[in-house]
């Protein structure tokens, strides 16, 4: 038999706020049980039995369709039967946990379990950002370790439920989530990983980028409203967790902790933070729909609010002008990499609230309204490719090429990223848009050139930037419940948002 901490039996909660205590109690039970095994192993002991913690679990069971009137997209479950998730992180998803808990409470008027779950906790997952392992173990110690400790099992961490592809065994619980704890500790190591901050400094509001210059205009307009003691903002971070206060706010005991990286991390990320976590997050995804892919299926278990593409794309209409903005409407998916979760004849739909707050993101920045605005911006078709040299595929005798399909397709723009991060965004439910900035016209002789790039790059780079923060002003002011769209929710959806 494992050695275990101290079960906890389910218990029943009419209190959102005391089933959410009862999860950090497991939690905190279950990690600590772990940690303690680990540093024993690590300082010489050998334990003789394997060493296992579990996650507190979260349950509904309810008999009728009926439920309160709601116009949220989310809080509910679909229909009579029992209905459950695996829970992990309190300390960083409790104010979400807590929303979720008491939706289900109002809209249901039945009572939450809470307990330990038999999914374990895998010991990587159990490791404080402090704690530094890897260099005190030995070869065979190391082989020990995977003999004492449940290691992760990709088994339980895909994503069949934002898929849609579940199907429960007979008699197991439905899904109350899209994520499982594991999937969700997973993607939090990873985030950490890529973009060298702790998942702890995300904000519910994100915007993407594939060139530097965005970020180096974020950083500087951060330390600006960093100067300014009524900026709206708590503090801004960069990667290594280095925190700097807004002017005249006080200290707080963790600030000190960070340190510069010696390099970059692949995809770093910078946070303009607000205490209710409806900041933002930007991140430097680079180039290419594997990287798009990469972060925004870890940035999704975060639950976020909304995520916005601000980068640099093609323009593909002889009337475009390099600097002229691309609201993107609908996408042609060239890229490919999500042909497996999502299949290419699902349409991603345009979302009017994010759609309205770009648009009047523009105006509130340019000051032009009206045709001088339809001048300088073009709602259209984003065409997204995995091939960046796709201007030097044959065209002479061919059934298809690149330029015919976009052009077929009604496409106005192209770039390697939109069409991954809005499918990402429509698979995950996570309210998703795109504006663009024309940097180039391969079609029409006008490609990018050092000189060219540079003018362009600082006559426009300032002002995108702004637009995306103002469009970020205005999302926060509609709220979630109008953000989170029932267009993104399937047949049988999960209850929590």
């Amino acid at each position: 038999m494992p050695i275990e901490p101290l079960y906890i039996a389910p218990a029943r909660f009419d209190d959102a706020a005391q089933a959410l205590e009862q999860v950090r109690d497991i939690y905190r039970r279950s990690v600590q049980h772990l940690r303690d095994a680990l540093h024993a192993f690590i300082a010489g002991a050998d334990p003789q039995q394997h060493v296992r913690a579990c996650y507190p679990f979260v349950r509904v069971r309810t008999d009728t369709v009926a439920r309160a009137d709601s116009r949220l997209s989310y809080g509910f479950v679909a229909g009579p039967g029992t209905y459950e998730t695996t829970l992990t992180r309190p300390d960083l998803f409790g104010r979400y946990c807590l929303e979720q808990f008491a939706l289900l409470l109002r809209n249901h008027g039945v009572t939450l379990e809470v307990g330990t779950s038999t999914q374990p906790i895998p010991v990587h997952f159990c490791l404080a950002d402090d704690d530094q392992l890897e260099g005190t173990l030995g070869l065979e110690r190391r082989l020990r370790l995977r003999d004492l400790f449940d290691l992760p099992d990709l088994g339980v961490m895909d994503d069949g439920i934002a898929n849609g592809t579940h199907e429960p065994q007979p008699g197991e619980a439905q899904p109350l989530a899209l994520f499982t704890a594991p999937r969700v500790d997973y993607s939090l190591q990873r985030l950490r990983h890529y973009t060298g901050t702790a998942p702890e400094h995300f904000q519910n509001f994100v915007l993407f980028t594939n060139y530097q210059f965005y970020i180096d205009e974020f950083i500087k307009l951060g330390r600006e409203m960093m100067a300014d003691p009524v900026c709206g903002y708590d503090c801004f971070v960069e990667p290594g967790n280095l925190v700097t206060r807004r002017a005249g706010s006080r200290a707080q005991p963790d600030d000190d902790a960070g340190s510069a990286p010696p390099r970059l991390p692949q995809m770093p990320a910078y946070h303009l933070k607000r205490g209710d976590h409806s900041g933002i997050t930007m991140v430097n995804i680079g180039v290419g729909p594997a990287n798009a892919k990469t972060i925004t299926d870890h940035v999704a278990v975060l639950r976020p609010h909304a995520w916005l593409m601000l980068g640099h794309c093609a323009g593909l209409r002889n009337t475009q002008q390099l600097g002229d903005y691309v609201l993107a409407h609908a996408y042609v998916r060239e890229d490919h990499v999500l042909d497996e979760e999502l299949p290419l004849w699902v349409p991603i739909p345009a979302l009017a609230e994010v759609q309205l707050a770009l648009e009047r993101a523009v105006a509130d920045v340019t000051r032009l309204e009206g045709y001088e605005l339809k001048r300088l911006m073009r709602t259209g078709t984003v065409a997204s490719t995995d091939n960046r040299n796709w201007e030097l595929l044959p065209k002479r005798n061919m059934a298809s090429n690149p330029e015919r399909r976009f052009s077929q397709s009604r496409a106005v723009a192209l770039d390697m990223e939109s069409a991954t991060i809005a499918a990402n965004g429509f698979r995950f439910r996570v309210p998703y848009g795109t504006l663009l900035c024309v940097s180039d016209k391969p079609l029409h002789g006008e490609i990018k050139l050092p000189g060219m790039a540079n003018t362009f790059y600082r006559e426009r780079v300032d002002q995108h930037l702004r637009i995306g923060l103002r469009a970020v002003e205005l999302l926060r002011r509609e709220g979630p419940g109008r953000l989170h769209s029932r267009k993104l929710r399937s047949f049988a959806e999960v209850a929590f948002q």
